[in-house]
């Protein structure tokens, strides 16, 4: 399974980091709808063409994370950025469909082939969540949404979750995204 487009509001870097981190490590609620305004437009750049309804699923923080912080952080920035797509004309629902099956480690430090590991079927869709989606008439399709992209381990497993589910992803739409470090090459002379 291949990724679906990724888009990010911009780097991780400067006030974007800033704002990121203010919400979700020291609980600037008040950032949330600001937040919410950048994820619509990364959202209505991956979701693109019009579908029947636009699911919005946010990769959830740890329950032991949520707890700690008081707060799910893209959960409520995605509650702010459906509004916006509402206004601009599109059928959104914002729906928390993923949860922890698997405890995994912090990502913080780890190569992306680690990152992988630590993730690889650690999702599953909500059952309940499932069961409101069959019985509705309309099509859908989701978009997942989450904060940093740094290597796409965590897009893809929320990804392979959603499709399993058989809910098709168009994208995932990031608030920021972590630029690649290469190690540098030799020069020839």
């Amino acid at each position: 399974m291949g990724l679906a487009p990724c888009r990010a509001a911009g780097d991780y870097a400067g006030v974007l980091r800033d704002l990121v981190l203010a919400h979700k490590e020291r609980g600037a609620f008040a950032l949330a709808r600001p937040l919410g305004t950048v994820l619509s437009a990364v959202v209505a750049e991956v979701a693109a063409e019009p579908v029947g309804r636009l699911l919005l699923v946010p990769v959830p923080s740890r329950p032991r994370v949520v707890r700690a912080r008081g707060h799910d952080p893209m959960l409520r920035v995605t509650r702010h950025a459906a509004p916006s797509l509402r206004r601009a004309g599109r059928s959104v629902r914002v729906l928390p469909l993923l949860r922890h099956r698997l405890p995994v480690d912090d990502q913080a430090g780890l190569s992306s082939v680690q990152r992988a590991a630590n993730l690889g079927d650690s999702l599953c869709v909500r059952p309940t969540a499932v069961r409101a989606l069959v019985r509705q008439s309309v099509p859908v399709a989701a978009v997942v949404c989450d904060d940093v992209l740094t290597t796409g381990a965590t897009a893809r497993e929320a990804q392979r979750a959603v499709e399993d589910a058989g809910v098709p992803v168009l994208g995932i739409a990031c608030l920021a995204a972590t630029r690649r470090r290469h190690p540098a090459l030799p020069i020839s002379p």
